[in-house]
């Protein structure tokens, strides 16, 4: 399986010592600057979280168009947008204008969102889960109408007293190809397994609620397998994208040691998440030949077909470059990776 490697960047920005990014405009703008970087590098992706009332990247695509504009061969995306926040019909509108400026690179990962230190954000936005759903209900169903409005479904009709005529009428501008484009971002092995249902690819979540004393790798590898098996069942008539995420650190030079020197993890992390036991992926740090065995061990990163790497954004864009391209030089290639041409 060729493997295909991207960042993964939160755009923290803080205004205190030590940060390079410390305003929104910052993050906005170093994220740019370092996509097209990665692009230089030869890393095939550019990936941003997606957060709400926080000091972090919120509305990604304004972003994700400049990124399109600024590069030429990079795919762009997301890892992941809440759909709780979202009105599905102008998501369907701005994701179509986004890929059609990067020309077919959009690489969209959605789902329910992460834990937040605001209380019933969703709800604030405007969006309330109907009576007897939960706040996962929505998200999902506002997937599934985002998803047929991509597909180019009609989702509101013409006016015969101002057209003459009745009929249906579909978003607009549509982006051939986009809907094959979408992934769902899945902690669970069910919403994995719903995800193939209906045609998304995966994105493998940096934490997963079910806590069976496996190491992380071998439970998301188990959740990958189980994606598949869905989707095989459901008769899709392509292939589908896998991408898992992991924080890989290589210390290649003394700044590195004194940023990471402490940073390594030998084991995975356990702990409760919104009541539910949950198990989180560890941190690789130290050198890039012990770092590449190791995660070319990894039986989730041999699964998956694309690997996104979590960036420190708040080092400024010169100090990631340089991770990325240390990464890309004596990591990636120990996972089957090569760069592009």
């Amino acid at each position: 399986m060729k493997k295909k490697i991207g960042f993964l960047s939160f755009g923290f920005w803080r205004d205190v010592n030590g940060s390079q990014t410390r305003s929104g405009a910052d993050a906005l703008l170093q994220t740019i600057d370092l996509a097209q970087a990665a692009e230089d590098v030869g890393v095939d992706g550019a990936f941003v979280r997606v957060h709400h009332f926080e000091r972090q990247l919120a509305s990604p695509f304004p972003l994700l168009s400049a990124i399109g504009a600024r590069t030429s061969r990079i795919e762009i995306g997301t890892g992941v947008i809440d759909m709780r926040y979202e009105n599905p019909f102008y998501m369907a509108e701005e994701a179509a204008a986004a890929d059609l400026i990067s020309g077919g690179r959009l690489q969209l990962g959605v789902s329910r969102g992460s834990p937040e230190s605001v209380l019933r954000g969703a709800e604030v936005f405007g969006y309330v889960p109907p009576e007897g759903t939960t706040a996962a209900d929505l998200a999902r169903n506002k997937t599934e109408i985002f998803l047929a409005a991509i597909d180019g479904a009609a989702v509101a009709q013409t006016d015969p007293a101002r057209t003459g005529v009745s009929g249906g009428l579909a978003i607009s501008p549509q982006s051939p190809g986009l809907r094959e484009r979408i992934w769902w971002g899945a902690g669970q092995f069910a919403t994995a397994r719903w995800a193939a249902e209906i045609g998304m690819n995966l994105q493998s979540s940096t934490l997963l609620s079910e806590e069976t004393g496996q190491p992380f790798d071998q439970l998301q590898a188990e959740q990958i397998r189980q994606f598949r098996e869905a989707w095989r069942e459901n008769g899709h008539d392509r292939e589908p994208r896998i991408s898992i995420s992991r924080s890989v650190l290589p210390i290649t030079e003394e700044i590195d040691r004194i940023y990471f020197g402490d940073q390594e993890q030998d084991e995975d992390q356990v702990g409760l998440l919104e009541g539910v036991r949950s198990r989180f992926g560890r941190t690789y740090a130290g050198e890039p030949d012990r770092i590449a065995e190791e995660l070319a061990q990894d039986e989730a990163v041999r699964e998956a077909d694309t690997i996104l790497f979590t960036v420190p954004n708040q080092l400024g864009v010169e100090y990631n470059a340089r991770i990325l391209e240390s990464i890309a030089k004596y990591v990636a290639p120990a996972i089957g990776w090569e760069p592009a041409k």
